[in-house]
């Protein structure tokens, strides 16, 4: 019999933690008996308060007025003055009113219309990458398939050349894998990187300037009926927010989504059975099954209570979208990866309000046609080695999983 777990010995900040997989026991511990719950930190003494069960965490997502994103930023470290002052101008990282107008811009070119346009690129990609990877056999799925097709996409999305798309890929794990020894050797291997993203966007951005052609990119950076248009600054962070949240969610839900089949056999056969009817609600199950985004970070801007506490002003507050995800007050059976689940209405994009997921049309789009693409081609998907997971209290993400693909008859 599994030992009880105390509040007292819970610690879901440690990315240590996470190196064997997400503490799901800790967090049903948490939404049982805490679900607001004071959390010592290990950046400050001060703590911070862990928001798990699923209604609180679209409370706070959805009163930015209460629950700022731009005070510390809605990253869970903490940030130096300096690198507080450059995140704030993020869109990520900021609050309306200033969050509306630069999202009203970039909405143009994140709308299902604009998403389903892509779905023949999308699929053309996807049947290449799965001919590559059955030619090869075997391998490691995360760079087979996983982080392919986002690296793909944006490059088509954003009009860069499909030579330069694995310097996205290179950018985005160095800014994210802070805390893993293998991605980041370096302690300001991160910041490297985004100076490096920062100035190929720079150069992008002044192209399609000079000569705008049909990408998001020309659209962003020139002006629209109305004469409005990113400034030069706000499209380089865009940037670089994009090759982040665009490239490492959809390849961790792919990845992780393939984990889950394997594990639950029984689900790939149904998926197998009938690919054209089941794989968008598989996409939308492996985004919550999987929660890429396991947490983000809002700052109270007043005493509130929640969950029968009270936090202060100036509070760090950590939303668990990782937790919300597995509340059995919402889903039915949430521990049960199940293709079919429907309703689904996980928090894996945000828990709505002004900072729900710009792309997530899109990114269920490609989860979507890339399972369609393997349920057909691929007959069994054989792991050949135990997966390496990222060492990360932020994203839930696969470093490695080594396969043997046994193609379809």
């Amino acid at each position: 019999m599994a030992p009880q777990i105390s509040l007292d010995s819970i610690d879901v900040y440690d990315p240590e933690v996470y190196v064997a997989g997400v503490p799901h026991e800790q967090f049903a511990v948490l939404r049982a008996q805490s679900p607001v719950f004071h959390h010592p930190d290990h950046e400050q003494p001060r703590g911070f308060w862990t928001v798990t069960r699923h209604a609180d965490v679209t409370f706070v997502s959805r009163n930015p007025e209460i629950f700022s994103s731009h005070r510390q930023t809605c990253f869970l470290n903490e940030q130096t003055p300096q690198s507080l002052a450059e995140q704030q101008l993020m869109m990520v990282n900021m609050d309306p009113p200033d969050h509306t107008r630069l999202r009203g811009l970039l909405n143009r070119g994140f709308t299902p219309r604009s998403a389903a346009r892509l779905a023949g690129k999308i699929e053309a990609a996807c049947d290449v990458i799965v001919d590559k990877a059955l030619a090869t056999g075997s391998g490691d799925f995360v760079t087979m398939c996983a982080a392919e097709l986002p690296l793909v996409v944006i490059a088509e999305l954003m009009g860069v050349p499909h030579e330069d798309r694995y310097k996205l890929f290179e950018w985005s794990n160095r800014m994210l894998a802070a805390d893993d020894p293998d991605l980041s050797p370096a302690p300001d291997e991160g910041v490297v990187a985004a100076a490096e993203a920062y100035a190929y966007a720079n150069e992008l951005g002044r192209t399609k300037r000079a000569c705008p052609v049909d990408d998001i990119v020309s659209k962003l950076v020139t002006p629209d009926e109305n004469g409005l248009e990113l400034t030069e600054l706000e499209f380089d962070l865009f940037f670089i927010l994009l090759i982040v949240a665009g490239n490492e969610t959809t390849r961790n839900a792919i990845s992780g989504g393939m984990q889950a089949l394997i594990d639950n056999p029984e689900q790939w056969e149904r998926l197998r059975a009938d690919p054209a009817r089941m794989a968008r609600r598989a996409a939308d199950e492996m985004v919550r099954w999987v929660s890429p985004v396991m947490a983000f970070r809002r700052t109270a801007t007043r005493d509130v209570e929640l969950g029968g506490q009270l936090i202060r002003e100036n509070d760090k507050v950590l939303m668990y979208y990782t937790s919300a995800n597995f509340d059995d007050e919402v889903f039915e059976n949430p521990h049960a990866f199940d293709i079919g689940r429907d309703p689904n209405p996980h928090v894996g994009f945000g828990g709505g309000g002004p900072h729900f997921c710009l792309g997530r049309h899109l990114a269920l789009l490609e989860i979507e046609i890339m399972y369609r693409a393997l349920a057909r081609r691929v007959a069994q998907v054989v792991p050949t080695a135990e997966p390496r997971r990222l060492r990360s209290n932020f994203i839930n993400g696969v470093k490695e999983m080594q396969v043997r693909l046994v193609p379809a008859d």
